[in-house]
């Protein structure tokens, strides 16, 4: 590593190191192609060689078989969500479709979708709740799937399993029998602990994340769908967004985010060298595990969210007396920490650890709140 500040953006986030620094290397010529990534055709051999490796390396990642098309696609998440009801919705005449609320962007995807057919609330966290003898406010704390209300005639019930803005994750994601309706495939926004660890894909019917967090730059979004749950998109879906193109054209039907779809596949050679998954879960545990032990103990800062569904990936806080809140920033960014200014709806502080955030970093941040606490404390 060099001695560039650790950067703990939600995302756009930091990227791997190696990363960036191979892709300055092969800035101006592609290995001896004459050109950058930049000014290919996305139908020449040399794109269709770099986008064909990185669906295959992405599929080795994440185990998944010919039975799901893989497909990178633009607009990110915030497309995904009219995007996935167009192609989903007219599965059945009723297009009905349900959604999980865990957060701010399960309700956007949810506000987005009534665009699209008959949509039901499937649960939502919007009410305080008593969980193991303390109050919970709403969404610090995620429906459990036995609770939730899916109409078996659905099409989809849709959930965020990784709530970026309110620092909630789901790690086991729910089969079909255990929201009481087999026949209703599970549709997952996993944007922001996509790659964190081993994902249970077998269990979804689509999962889609973009790709600005833990698998390149903003500009790809990673959709990893079902084959049988292609062919039944509305008649009003633009045709570059209709699953069943995207996927005969392996992701070229129309020009894709080519330079982005370049840099995902070295984070993907990346996370492959570096313990696929697995690895990933095991230093994104141990970081979390550093953080979150030392706001529990400090007296100073606080985590409002429920112990059991606190996300790996983004970690909230507020500080004791948040009149000191200006301070800490200035205080951070000249510590070489970056971003750590909470979204504007909840406020606080917020601090991501993707993948590529070593654990240096997080020590460097426990270190610095460490330091705050005790000349303001």
């Amino acid at each position: 590593m060099s001695n560039r500040p650790y950067n703990f953006s939600a995302g756009p986030a930091a990227m791997p190191e190696s990363v960036l620094r191979q892709a300055a290397e092969e800035m101006l010529d592609w290995r001896g192609s004459g050109m950058s990534v930049m000014e290919m055709s996305h139908r020449g051999k040399e794109f269709v060689q770099i986008c064909d490796e990185a669906e295959a390396d992405l599929r080795s990642l994440l185990g998944v078989g010919d039975d799901y098309a893989v497909l990178f696609m633009q607009g990110g998440a915030t497309a995904e969500n009219a995007i996935i009801p167009l192609n989903l919705i007219g599965r059945r005449p009723e297009h009905k479709a349900d959604y999980v609320l865990s957060g701010s962007w399960s309700k956007k995807s949810h506000k987005e979708a009534q665009r699209y057919g008959d949509i039901a609330i499937a649960a939502a966290a919007d009410q305080e709740k008593t969980l193991e003898g303390k109050a919970q406010a709403p969404y610090t704390w995620m429906p459990v799937p036995a609770d939730w209300k899916v109409r078996p005639d659905a099409s989809y019930v849709h959930f965020c399993s990784n709530e970026t803005i309110d620092g909630i994750e789901f790690i086991d994601w729910p089969t079909g029998d255990a929201y009481g309706a087999a026949d209703v495939p599970l549709v997952i926004d996993a944007s922001s602990h996509f790659l964190s660890r081993p994902m249970q894909i077998a269990r979804a019917g689509v999962l889609y994340a973009g790709a600005q967090k833990n698998a390149g730059p903003a500009g790809v979004t990673v959709v990893v769908v079902r084959r049988d749950l292609i062919g039944h998109a509305l008649p009003v879906c633009p045709s570059a967004f209709d699953y069943v193109n995207v996927a005969k054209e392996h992701s070229r039907f129309n020009t894709p985010p080519t330079y982005g779809i370049y840099l995902a596949g070295l984070v993907f050679k990346w996370v492959l060298a570096n313990g696929g998954l697995a690895g990933m879960e095991a230093a994104n545990k141990a970081k979390a595990d550093l953080l979150y032990s030392y706001i529990d103990g400090s007296g100073f800062y606080r985590n409002r969210i429920h112990a059991p569904v606190r996300s790996r990936m983004n970690v909230p806080f507020v500080l004791a007396d948040e009149s000191h809140n200006d301070a800490f920033l200035k205080g951070s960014a000249e510590a070489g920490l970056l971003s750590l200014k909470g979204h504007k709806s909840v406020g606080g502080m917020r601090a991501s650890i993707y993948n590529a955030m070593p654990i240096a970093g997080v020590q460097a941040l426990v270190d610095y709140m460490r330091e705050f606490a005790q000349r303001h404390g």
